[in-house]
């Protein structure tokens, strides 16, 4: 759950891309964790499959994301959506230094990148330009997927979501709002079989831009639930519920592969 077309596969893709750079677990020096998180809508259909993996070396950090619609959703918009970004990590946060993000929607291809440079300022290209790449307000942005990775440093390192990050993806400016929302002991559900303590973590999103309709379908609101199932108390996304234009939509953790861990948590 980007962390930006037709209603549903259009909000479920921006909003887990854009709102899923929160797989971007925190992994150790040499590591590479790989999950799958399974979506779905209205009436608990399936409407889009999404792999993400994160791989640190260092003080450096790579994550790929991959979603595609499936279903239902599929037949009515057929989307791909491949991004990357990279870049150094800091104590309980991370710098980007570039993104890069591919779509193809109903056989019509979009290409966004932005650079991230040291002082603060960025230069974004897109194959269609929503929003002033030389604009003041995307000095300090960070990607969307960097945006999530963040959140989780922050609440490995501190145990809290409270956090505000300032994004630009190439096209879109937005602000990430992050705040508490307190434990709950999770049971098994939607058929995710995982029970156990969780933490929450409530976000709202607020456009700083003007939006255009494909930006206004993405999740403005919603709760993700982290639960360590890493060694070293590590906490990794297990559901995402995403308020949406067209209802709530939930996404379930299915696979999560790395540290010496292999789960299979959905058939």
């Amino acid at each position: 759950m980007d962390p930006a077309s037709s209603a549903t596969p259009r909000t479920f893709g921006f909003a887990l891309l854009c709102a899923l750079g929160l797989i971007a677990t925190p992994a150790t020096a040499g590591d590479r964790i790989a999950m799958r998180v399974e979506v779905y809508g209205l009436m608990g259909l399936h409407v889009l499959t999404l792999n993400t993996s994160v791989e640190e070396a260092g003080d450096r950090y790579a994550i790929n994301t991959h979603y595609a619609t499936t279903g239902v959703a599929g037949l009515v918009v057929d989307q791909t959506t491949r991004a990357t970004t990279v870049g150094r990590l800091t104590p309980a946060s991370a710098l980007p230094e570039l993104f890069r993000s591919e779509t193809r929607r109903n056989g019509v291809e979009r290409r966004d990148q932005v650079d991230y440079r040291p002082d603060g300022s960025v230069e974004g290209s897109s194959t269609k330009i929503a929003f002033d790449t030389a604009s003041a307000a995307t000095r300090g942005t960070v990607d969307n997927l960097t945006a999530y990775f963040r959140l989780e440093r922050q609440l490995a390192a501190k145990g809290t979501c409270a956090l505000t990050v300032p994004v630009f993806d190439g096209r879109y400016r937005y602000d990430l709002v992050f705040a508490d929302a307190g434990k709950r002991a999770l049971s098994p559900e939607g058929g995710q079989r995982l029970e156990g303590p969780a933490v929450a973590c409530r976000m709202t999103r607020q456009d700083r831009g003007t939006a255009d309709q494909e930006q206004s379908e993405g999740a403005k609101q919603g709760t993700f639930w982290y639960a360590p199932l890493l060694p070293g108390g590590v906490v990794v996304p297990v559901r995402m519920q995403l308020e949406t234009q067209i209802g709530t939509v939930d996404a379930y953790l299915a696979e999560l592969h790395g540290r010496g861990v292999d789960l299979d948590l959905m058939k």
